[in-house]
């Protein structure tokens, strides 16, 4: 079974119910999570581009489809801890831990962090691509870290045990990160830049710093993040991204973030990565991982078992 680091279902959530759907986590993800054997995961809130020029108009839209869809689903359940995960799993039922994919509101107003942690978010990154008055994003342009409010903000995020994420951050502020935190912290959907040479991938030294934390980084199946040649746009290249990550970084510390989007609005024609076209194609990556010698032990740890320890000793 698969722990997957990160989704924007929520996102989806809100667009349908937005236009008078409900139930829609049971309608378009169930099956499709089902047959890639996933088990639970985290769903993040993201303001999509559209919707940036007013992030905490969006995300009060967003939180309250999400209020709405938890009311109504018996399909998945919303859980806080390590404890109540557990419990989740032992009774079959699907479970999201609630993520934030970019915290411009908290820079405007840091009382937006009670109000993200109130709402059930356990997970938070500072931003998304974009530089706010917490720090710069992988493709803001910006070479300056955090700023002293987003330094101040890690500190109360791990206070209020909130798993930190640096998938977004630019290099400056991944370190900045490294620096501040006490314990684990996690790059939920990033590659190697040793394989692929973009802004949002990762340097060996920056998976080397995350093992030294405690901390896991989840593969990430956008296909620009995986090989620059198209041909190679392929599960079997992700899984070498893995392979990769594994002699750097030792097999406690690799695990999936996958960022599936063919669900988004718009997002149907873009390509994607040969064989991992969905959550229904996880397996697929799994085979790979399989066929390049990694046994049933490995493949657990991989699949969910580092993410989840990472939880158990972050969030609460």
């Amino acid at each position: 079974m698969v722990f997957d680091a990160h989704s924007d279902i929520w996102t989806d959530v809100t667009v349908r119910r937005l236009r008078g759907e409900k139930d829609v986590f049971r309608k378009h993800h169930m099956d499709r999570l089902k047959k890639g054997e996933v088990e639970g995961g985290i769903f993040a809130i993201w303001v999509d581009p559209p919707h940036d020029a007013d992030h905490a108009g969006r995300t009060r839209q967003m939180m309250d489809c999400i209020r709405a869809e938890i009311a109504e689903s018996t399909a998945f359940r919303i859980v806080h801890n390590h404890e109540e995960l557990l419990k989740a799993r032992q009774e079959g039922i699907f479970y999201v831990l609630i993520g934030v994919e970019g915290m411009a509101c908290a820079g405007e107003d840091p009382a937006w962090i009670d109000t993200y942690y109130d709402l059930g978010a356990r997970h938070a990154m500072l931003t998304w691509n974009e530089a706010n008055a917490l720090g710069a994003g992988a493709l803001s342009g910006e070479d300056y870290g955090l700023t002293e409010l987003g330094k101040q903000t890690v500190r109360r995020l791990q206070k209020k045990g909130m798993l930190l994420d640096v998938s977004h951050l630019n290099e400056a502020g991944f370190w900045d990160v490294a620096k501040l935190t006490d314990g684990p912290f996690v790059a939920s959907h990033s590659n190697c830049r040793a394989l692929c040479d973009v802004a949002r991938n990762l340097t060996d030294e920056q998976l080397r710093a995350i093992r030294d934390a405690g901390g896991v980084v989840g593969v990430n199946v956008f296909h620009d993040f995986v090989h620059a040649d198209p041909a190679r746009q392929t599960a079997e290249t992700l899984a070498l991204h893995a392979a990769h990550m594994i002699e750097v970084m030792g097999i406690d510390h690799v695990g999936c973030g996958f960022d599936f989007c063919e669900f988004l609005e718009g997002e149907e024609d873009e390509p994607r990565t040969l064989g991992l076209e969905d959550a229904a194609r996880i397996p697929n990556f799994l085979n790979c991982l399989k066929r390049l010698g990694l046994n049933r032990e490995e493949l657990e740890k991989v699949a969910r078992g580092n993410f989840l320890r990472v939880l158990c000793q972050c969030v609460g």
